[in-house]
């Protein structure tokens, strides 16, 4: 999940190399805090959230698979 995650945010932004992504396990919660270089931010959350939601929305559907609740900040 962390990789796939890595990928997508790496083909949205500018600097992939400036990407960098916290993994928080909280028991059944899993927390991940991407952080991305100033000018890329707003390529990771988009029109309205749009990009954001996609990317929770994928992650929290895998999530489902292994009973765990995702949630993904951007930063």
């Amino acid at each position: 999940m962390d990789e796939a995650l890595a990928v997508l945010v790496r083909a949205l932004v500018k600097q992939p190399d400036a990407v960098h992504i916290d993994r928080h396990d909280e028991g059944r919660r899993l927390l991940f805090v991407v952080t991305v270089a100033p000018d890329d931010v707003g390529r990771v959350v988009g029109r309205n959230g749009r990009i954001a939601k996609s990317l929770r929305a994928v992650l929290r559907a895998a999530g489902e698979r292994e009973g765990r609740q995702v949630v993904v900040e951007v930063k």
